[in-house]
């Protein structure tokens, strides 16, 4: 039988009109703005009208550390809002837009997989409705007003050599980490060491996903620090006159993205900033919306739940005052083997001691969302046909032990149907008291907030902050930044800072060679390991399988 590629399915899919979506889920028609037949914006004046009507559950999909086999986490979201929609539920899905540099790079694009997906997918996963463009945009012109203050005569004092404040562009090109700009002479500008972000890491992204409206992007934005004067005081965009020119970049971006699943589920798709880097999460006014206009929003966290669902409840949950009703864990047998030791190549064979050595990474995990975060949680099986009894008996048995049941989600074959018993056990778990509460006070100094991150979740011995930044750390503190919470920038392989040290790894130390503060994003990003603000491109490089033919047909995306 031939196994059809997920654009296959994708483009093989009837799709309804989004202004019938729309009106399904009860959205005033006066607050759509089209982008063609199957893409629409809404108007974030939507959430005053339903500023007093109630919320919402909000459940947080969320994963094991990410393997080469691949988790599922998005088709799983997608699946389990198209299986509570089954079961007769007002339901919408919240996702992150996809960014340009991975799809045409090794991870692909980010709109689920199989029968569970979100559609038009070739549209999400390349220019969608130009919300990245704009991003770029706007960072880009703060970055020209930088360059040409400097060059009008620099009445700020602004130091060339403590600029942080960098360009970005929507690509994994590495030859742009790293570049010396403004030569050829005093009309060029001012010669100085320059570098690029990807759009997705860029802190205007971070602010787009954190702002409640216009007046608060614009705030935010004036923030922003852009570097240090000779006298070491920070510089930011408002001193720049910057915020009101690049909020009216935004504000079309800042209006939420309507789409559809396969199965006609309403589903907002909006901002992305990197889960390793920023925060990993949809935008805010995305995920509120959903809240007024559902009874169930399922969502997602980036990468593994000590990255992704870290950031989500100790950021965005704080900053938005969102509570999560349940956690879901997304795994798979054949990650968990990974974890254990089994190359990729061997994954479709049974292996109980290497899963069993493997299983230490999901368990973590799980302590972490039930009895650090106080969560009702479930665990999903993202399920493949080389998995056994006995294999998916272990998993059950191991997870029953910490108090957590386990679904079988087999919704990239099935779509909504495969994913019923996992929306059963949703629902069973929003309605459980939970005790939530976020894993650090914002009075804890900068140190003993990282320190606490690494200790509680990543389950470090200890922390080690490099000389240079705690030179930086000093700094933050006396500038005032000491309260903000901590936007941790790691691998997504692992616990540690370590990729290589897979599974649950044990007395390791956390070391913090970078801090900086997103003063407009209002958190401040530790860079630990070798984590990198622009990617770079594989070998062989998912653009090399991307083509077009004379009717527009895209083939090649996954």
């Amino acid at each position: 039988m031939e196994i059809k590629s997920d654009i296959q399915i994708a483009q093989e899919t009837k799709m309804s009109n989004i202004q019938e979506i729309a009106a399904g889920a009860g959205l005033d028609p006066k607050y759509i703005e089209l982008y063609g037949n199957y893409k629409a914006k809404v108007d974030y004046n939507l959430l005053n009208e339903k500023k007093d009507d109630a919320d919402g559950k909000v459940i947080l999909v969320t994963a094991i550390s990410p393997t080469p086999a691949g988790e599922g986490k998005t088709t799983t979201t997608v699946g389990l809002a198209d299986a509570l929609k089954k079961l007769d539920k007002n339901v919408m899905v919240a996702l992150r837009e996809p960014s340009l540099g991975p799809v045409f790079g090794i991870k692909g694009g980010a709109a689920g997989g199989g029968y569970a997906q979100v559609v038009p997918m070739e549209d999400i996963n390349l220019h969608f409705t130009g919300d990245m463009h704009a991003i770029g945009a706007a960072n880009n012109l703060l970055a020209a007003l930088l360059d040409n203050h400097i060059q009008q005569g620099n009445s700020l004092k602004i130091d060339t050599r403590k600029i942080t404040w960098k360009r970005c562009v929507d690509m994994n090109d590495r030859q742009l980490r790293f570049i010396t700009d403004g030569l050829g002479g005093k009309p060029n500008g001012t010669p100085r060491e320059d570098g690029f972000d990807i759009t997705v890491a860029s802190e205007v992204m971070a602010i787009l996903c954190l702002s409640k409206d216009i007046e608060d992007l614009k705030e935010r934005i004036s923030k922003i620090i852009v570097g240090y004067s000779y006298d070491d005081e920070p510089v930011t965009a408002g001193q720049l006159n910057a915020q009101g020119a690049m909020a009216a970049l935004l504000k079309d971006a800042l209006k939420p993205n309507l789409v559809q699943t396969l199965e006609k589920t309403p589903a907002f798709i909006h901002g992305g900033p990197f889960a390793n880097i920023a925060h990993g999460c949809n935008s805010v006014m995305a995920t509120r919306m959903a809240m007024k206009m559902a009874d169930y929003v399922v969502t997602e966290a980036g990468f593994g739940a000590d990255l992704g669902a870290e950031k989500f409840l100790d950021i965005k949950c704080r900053m938005a005052g969102i509570q999560p009703s349940a956690v879901v864990i997304v795994a798979t047998v054949r990650a968990l083997k990974h974890h254990g030791g089994v190359a990729k190549a061997d994954l479709g064979s049974e292996n109980l001691e290497a899963l069993e050595k493997g299983l230490p990474n999901l368990l973590q995990h799980v302590e972490n969302i039930t009895k650090v975060y106080g969560l009702p949680a479930v665990v999903a099986i993202n399920r493949f046909p080389t998995d056994t009894e006995a294999e998916l008996a272990l998993v059950e048995a191991k997870c029953k032990e910490l108090g957590v049941n386990v679904a079988l989600s087999e919704v990239w074959g099935k779509g909504g149907e495969g994913g019923v018993a996992l929306a059963q056990e949703v629902m069973r778990l929003c309605e459980e008291e939970n005790s939530f509460d976020y894993l650090y006070s914002l009075d804890m100094t900068i140190e003993e907030k990282i320190r606490t991150i690494a200790r509680k979740i990543y389950h470090a011995e200890d922390i080690q902050i490099l000389p240079a930044a705690m030179k930086q750390l000093k700094q933050l503190e006396s500038l005032g930044f000491g309260n903000l919470p901590i936007c941790m920038a790691k691998t997504q392989y692992s616990f540690s800072d370590d990729q290589n040290l897979l599974g649950a790894p044990k007395g390791f130390t956390l070391t913090v060679r970078n801090l900086k503060v997103s003063a407009g994003a209002g958190f401040i990003v530790a860079l630990t390991g070798n984590i990198m603000t622009m990617p770079g491109l594989p070998k062989k490089p998912a653009a090399e399988n991307i083509d077009v033919d004379n009717t527009g047909k895209i083939t090649g995306l996954f």
